[in-house]
């Protein structure tokens, strides 16, 4: 069976990966301003509390893991009032050690493993925009041990490090977002895939991009009238479905072209377009740049 989850995380490539350890203690802030990365973090021992922009307040405790596919501002804090010492990750280089914040001495109110990534995708602002902004999961064992998997190979050298890695951040990607699976899951890939009628429909876009789709064939697959289908998909995914099918399969055309695998003619093809010049088209409407160009440009 097809799974939209694991192909759109696989198109992001997730790499680069870096882990710290943090702690606080005491009276104790921190603001990291807008940084656009994906970033995670989990619990070892103790509580603070994490104020997303955007989003309510919320404390955090042992076993707790925070996933943010691109990193908005925020703040981390004690409970204690303070003004927070503000911080720009953008333009401090990254510390070599652990981070402490707060009282220097002593045992930490809160330890915490964390870290960031980049995905190395040409289309990942609209991968990511079908993820939920904030992942918060309580009591997973499973991503915290693989958080200490992430921290231990980033620590040494050893060969095959890097494909290591990514590995590691892909499968806790989807540990992470299959976790918030659900109607409260905000709009998004993930709330359409809560909803089984519409789950039906996502995986035969996923499946068969080729396919000369329409509203009323993909309302058929879902067993919904075509208002139906076309106003639950837009409230639960945030799209209307034939823009998400142009997405999906403008996601899969670019990595087509940046893998040459394919001519043009077959790209088109593979993703729905009867010709390859309705194909050059439609993705220089998309993208911006006819598809030739593109692929030399990816290449440079």
């Amino acid at each position: 069976m097809i799974d939209p989850l694991s192909e759109i995380i696989t198109l992001l490539r997730p790499r680069a990966v870096f882990t710290k350890g943090i702690s606080g203690a005491g009276r104790w802030g921190v603001r990291y301003t807008d940084f656009g990365q994906p970033s995670f973090c989990t619990v070892i021992e103790g509580r603070c509390r994490l104020a997303v922009d955007g989003h309510d307040a919320i404390t955090l405790e042992a076993g707790d893991f925070v996933l943010l596919p691109a990193t908005p501002g925020f703040t981390m804090s004690g409970f204690d009032p303070v003004t927070p010492e503000r911080i720009d990750p953008k333009r401090l280089p990254s510390p070599a050690g652990d981070v402490r914040h707060g009282r220097r001495g002593g045992r930490p109110d809160v330890r915490l493993l964390g870290g960031y990534f980049v995905f190395d995708s040409a289309d990942a602002g609209l991968l990511v925009s079908l993820l939920p902004a904030l992942v918060h999961v309580r009591g997973v064992e499973r991503l915290s041990m693989l958080v200490r998997f992430v921290v231990e190979e980033s620590s040494e050298r050893r060969s095959g490090r890097d494909l290591v890695l990514s590995r590691l951040v892909e499968v806790l990607l989807v540990e992470a977002l299959r976790s918030t699976q659900g109607q409260r899951a905000s709009p998004g890939l993930l709330r359409g895939l809560s909803d089984g009628r519409l789950a039906a429909a996502i995986r035969q876009m996923h499946g068969n991009p080729g396919r000369s789709w329409t509203v009323a064939k993909l309302a058929k697959e879902a067993a919904l009238s075509r208002s139906a289908f076309f106003d639950r998909f837009a409230r639960a995914v945030g799209l209307p479905p034939m823009e998400y099918l142009l997405a999906w399969r403008m996601a899969i055309a670019k990595d087509l072209l940046r893998r040459e695998e394919l001519g043009l003619a077959a790209v088109a093809e593979r993703v729905g377009y009867s010709s390859a010049s309705t194909f050059s088209t439609a993705f220089s409407r998309h993208v911006g740049q006819p598809p030739g160009r593109y692929a030399r440009a990816d290449l440079s």
